[in-house]
C-alpha cells in the first residue's frame, strides 16, 4: 500500500509534508517549517507521529522541530551525517545511498547538494515520491547558496533521472513567479504556457502547485531543460555543454 502524503502549508511559502503508513500506523514528517500547522494536521488526521526526516539545515525547515518533539518525544529526528553540525540534534546520520523506512516502505537518500551543501532528497520508489525541499522545485530549483553551479547541475539530473510519473514534494510555494522567469527562457513552449496558465487558476482558487510530478518538470522547468536545442538557441549557446547552459539559466534567474 502506498504512503498517504498530506501537504502542510507553513510560514509564507513553506511547505511541511506528512508521510503516512497505513498499515504499521507509522508516520513520518519531511522538514518542520513551523509546529502549529503541522501539530493541528496530526490532530485532525490521527496519525501517530513516529519520525522526522530533514533535508538541509535552513531556519524555515527546521524552526519549528522543537515545539513538534514537545508534542511528540518519541519521533526519531534523521538528517545528513554531512549537515550534523548546522542541523538540530539527530537521532540518525545518514548519506546518500542509505535507506530510511516509513513503516513498511524503504526509501532511498539521496545527495542534492548545491542550493546548501549536504542537502539530501528522500525517494519512496514504492509511493513514486522523491521529496526535494529547495533542490528540485515546481518550474524551478533553489539558489546556489553553498555549492557550486556544477555541483547543482549534477544534483537536478540526479532527479531528473528518476522515472517520470515520480511526484516531486518540493519546499515552497514558487510556481507562479518560477513560470514568469521560465517563460523568459522557453518561450514558444506549448507545455509551459498551458501548465502556467494552470497555475494561475489553481492559485486564484487558493489551492497550492505542489506538489508537481517529474513528467511536469521534464516538460516545462527550464532548469531541467538545459539541453533542448529551442532553450539554447534562445539563449545563444547552441555549442556549450548542458552543465554550462544550466548555469546561465541560473545567473539569469537570481537576477530576474
Amino acid at each position: 500500500m502506498p504512503l498517504e502524503i498530506l501537504t502542510i502549508p507553513c510560514l509564507s511559502d513553506n511547505y511541511a509534508f506528512l508521510a503516512h503508513d497505513a498499515t504499521t500506523g507509522e508516520t513520518a514528517l519531511i522538514d518542520a517549517p513551523e509546529a502549529a500547522p503541522i501539530l493541528q494536521a496530526l490532530v485532525a488526521s490521527g496519525w501517530r507521529l513516529t519520525q522526522v526526516l530533514l533535508t538541509h539545515h535552513h531556519w524555515d525547515h527546521v524552526e519549528g522541530l522543537a515545539d513538534i518533539l514537545k508534542a511528540w518525544p518519541e519521533a526519531k529526528v534523521t538528517g545528513a551525517a554531512a549537515d550534523a553540525h548546522r542541523l538540530p540534534p539527530l537521532d540518525v546520520q545518514v548519506h546518500e545511498g542509505d535507506t530510511v523506512s516509513i513503516g513498511a516502505e524503504q526509501g532511498r537518500v539521496l545527495d542534492v547538494s548545491g542550493h546548501t551543501v549536504g542537502h539530501i532528497a528522500y525517494f519512496f520508489p514504492a509511493s513514486h515520491a522523491v521529496f526535494t525541499a529547495d533542490s528540485l522545485m515546481a518550474l524551478g530549483c533553489g539558489r546556489v547558496f553553498e555549492g557550486t553551479l556544477p555541483m547543482m547541475w549534477a544534483s537536478l539530473s540526479k532527479l531528473a533521472a528518476l522515472p517520470p510519473e515520480t511526484v516531486v514534494y518540493s519546499g515552497h510555494e514558487y510556481t507562479q513567479a518560477n513560470g514568469r522567469f521560465a517563460e523568459t527562457v522557453d518561450p514558444g513552449n506549448p507545455a509551459l504556457s498551458a501548465r502556467i496558465a494552470e497555475i494561475a487558476a489553481a492559485r486564484a482558487r487558493g489551492e497550492a502547485t505542489v506538489p508537481s510530478t517529474l513528467a511536469q518538470e521534464l516538460a516545462t522547468n527550464p532548469f531541467l531543460r538545459a539541453a533542448d536545442p529551442a532553450i539554447r538557441k534562445h539563449l545563444g549557446m547552441e555549442t556549450a555543454s548542458d552543465a554550462e547552459v544550466f548555469g546561465e539559466i541560473r545567473s539569469r534567474k537570481d537576477k530576474f
